[in-house]
């Protein structure tokens, strides 16, 4: 196992470079740079700013030097945040997504999983077509319109959350941003399981299980559900990263200080370092949460062998 991760590490180095090297040149393509202002600065002050960043040297130049430096860990400094580095932003921001999307995460996975296997079970009924057309309904409406809603009847009407804030993470701040961020990732969830559940439910062993004498619950949980999350997990790879580096429109309807801030202010005010930061550091926990994800398949189904050649 240990090889096989090995390898898979090494793999991604390219996959890594070759999103640096898009990123890098895409941001400098755009027209537009990172001190341009509507109050146009002087020339000799400009000269001075582009020298102190290296920005009056060659492009390829750059590139090599922002490499060199990505390779000792240094992702420069913000040019928009003075006297914070890009590194240090993406530290203070983190754990604050990383928190909401956790939460969102184990939300979306326990409900999912779930209904899901509910409206497998009473595959056709009334339970089940009332739990999907909830499901598609997820799906449908985009978060932007849902955190809305959220923060209309249950901040605003009901009084029983914030409507927006940190207030340094507890709880009573989290329920709404967790629940709009995750009632999207649930619903596939729960379409997902739901397929899976009523294939595996056909299977020979499971009838076989039924013959024995178990109940429904039973062969539920001991026999079906390890099979039927194969496709979730599946789903899961990039699905965790996504939701864990945050909603950059969640985070901006909450007024949640994460990472999907600086990603966006970024973007706006062409801070190139930081946004390559993010690009950068996102693509690195999709790459860690794909690899976790064929450690996790070979445990729910141990006749998958690792690879070895």
């Amino acid at each position: 196992m240990l090889i096989y991760v090995i390898k898979r590490l090494l793999g991604t180095i390219p996959t890594i470079l070759i999103l640096i090297t898009l990123a890098f040149f895409l941001l400098r393509v755009a027209p537009g740079g990172p001190f341009d202002s509507d109050k146009e600065l002087p020339p000799a002050i400009l000269k001075s700013i582009e020298v102190k960043y290296h920005l009056n040297e060659p492009l390829i130049k750059q590139y090599f030097r922002y490499l060199t430096d990505i390779a000792h860990g240094d992702f420069g400094p913000s040019f928009q945040y003075k006297d914070f580095t890009v590194k240090e932003l993406i530290y203070s921001s983190f754990p604050v997504s990383l928190k909401i999307g956790g939460f969102a995460l184990l939300f979306a996975l326990v409900s999912g999983i779930t209904l899901g296997s509910i409206a497998a079970v009473r595959r056709n009924s009334w339970l089940d077509y009332l739990l999907m057309s909830t499901a598609m309904t997820g799906i449908s409406l985009p978060n932007f319109v849902i955190a809305p809603l959220l923060i209309l009847f249950f901040a605003v009407y009901r009084n029983w959350f914030p409507a927006g804030g940190w207030g340094d993470g507890q709880w009573p701040y989290l329920i709404l941003p967790v629940f709009a961020l995750s009632l999207h990732y649930l619903a596939y969830i729960a379409r997902i399981m739901r397929g899976s559940m009523i294939e595996t439910l056909q299977s020979d062993y499971i009838r076989t299980a039924k013959a024995k004498g178990l109940s429904t619950f039973q062969t539920v949980f001991k026999h079906a559900l390890k099979p039927a999350l194969m496709p979730v997990i599946s789903y899961l790879g990039p699905t965790a990263a996504g939701i864990i580096t945050g909603s950059v429109v969640i985070e901006k309807i909450f007024g949640v200080p994460g990472l999907g801030q600086y990603f966006v202010n970024g973007a706006l005010n062409r801070d190139y370092t930081l946004v390559m930061g993010v690009i950068i550091f996102v693509g690195v926990l999709i790459v860690l949460f794909n690899l976790i994800v064929d450690i996790i398949y070979v445990w729910l189904d141990p006749k998958i062998q690792w690879e070895q050649g």
